[in-house]
């Protein structure tokens, strides 16, 4: 009996015992991983120690999947693999793997907003989210152009309804139609309200997940002209914010008010320095206001011969090097 066997698997239909070995492979690659799903990688081989041993399992399970796209995969044998957690499309578990640090990140956040640097238990995930809104703004596109009778261009990867409804129901909110960074500060000010805070006024009084929410107030009331309608009614209905008065605004300085701020730092660090060495990115404070001094002495330098003769015999008197 077991040699019939034998030499029916091996002999007259070797597919069916190459299929087994197969399965068998999976199951032990499963107990020995304790992974949940039959994610293995395309080059993986079982060690010598495993039964069977040296078998391509992962490229056997591509093939598998090949055969399940054609309709040629029979119903039992995909039955047996859903068994064990198959893997039907890396790209639904990549999806699934975003969607799971999506969750975690925004339970302990409040939102899902995250910058781009995001990262969370080691998966990035604010450049996930980026990538998903820019997919979720192109199926919006998509959508515009079928209403509108135009083609559409094949291969876009555009988000699905589904896998939408899945974010939304982490944070509906999570891809508007304006800068994230912009709703993600809207949404921390609106939080800090509602625990009982007051709105800032002013730079460096709230910062909430590294946002500095008064310096952000003042930008939107500064720009007030430059957001959409929905942006400004959500400011002055959600936030009471309001535009910034014309005496709020700050005033503008001509070349000579700038050239004389910039020297005035200038005087104050070589003071305080005894040099004019600035670094590229130092920004020296004067009266309450940053100014970029290293960038200003580096574009100095370069403009050297368009400087008047008194402005250079300024800068010489704080040694500066051409």
């Amino acid at each position: 009996m077991v040699l019939a066997q034998f030499i029916r698997l091996q002999v007259i239909n070797p597919e069916t015992a190459f299929w087994r070995r197969g399965i068998e492979a999976a199951t032990r690659w499963m107990a020995e991983t304790g992974a949940q799903q039959l994610r293995v990688p395309y080059g993986y081989v079982t060690p010598a120690e495993w039964r069977p041993a040296g078998f391509p399992l992962g490229t056997w399970l591509a093939d598998q999947r090949k055969f399940a796209k054609a309709g040629s995969l029979g119903r039992t044998r995909v039955e047996e693999l859903d068994r064990l957690g198959m893997v039907w499309s890396h790209q639904d578990v990549a999806f699934e793997e975003g969607l799971t640090a999506a969750r975690a990140w925004a339970a302990v956040h409040g939102h899902f907003l995250p910058p781009a640097a995001a990262v969370w238990d080691g998966y990035p995930v604010g450049t996930w989210a980026k990538n998903m809104r820019t997919a979720a703004r192109l199926a919006d596109a998509l959508a515009e152009r079928r209403e509108a009778g135009l083609p559409v261009p094949a291969g876009a990867k555009a988000l699905t309804e589904a896998r939408r409804e899945a974010l939304e129901d982490i944070d509906p909110g999570w891809c508007p139609v304006w800068d994230a960074g912009w709703q993600r500060c809207f949404r921390l000010a609106q939080a800090h309200i509602q625990d009982g805070g007051t709105m800032p006024t002013a730079a460096g009084e709230v910062i909430v997940q590294g946002e500095d929410l008064g310096r952000w107030a003042q930008a939107c009331r500064l720009g007030w002209d430059t957001l959409t309608p929905v942006q400004r009614w959500l400011l002055e209905n959600v936030l009471g914010l309001t535009p910034a008065e014309e005496h709020e605004r700050p005033v503008k300085r001509t070349q000579e008010d700038k050239w004389a701020l910039n020297l005035q730092a200038a005087r104050q660090y070589h003071a305080r320095e005894g040099h004019l060495n600035v670094p590229r990115k130092h920004i020296e404070t004067v009266e309450d206001q940053p100014v970029k001094l290293g960038t200003w002495t580096d574009n100095v330098r370069k403009r050297a011969d368009k400087l008047s003769e008194q402005r250079r015999a300024d800068l010489d008197t704080l040694g500066i090097r051409w």
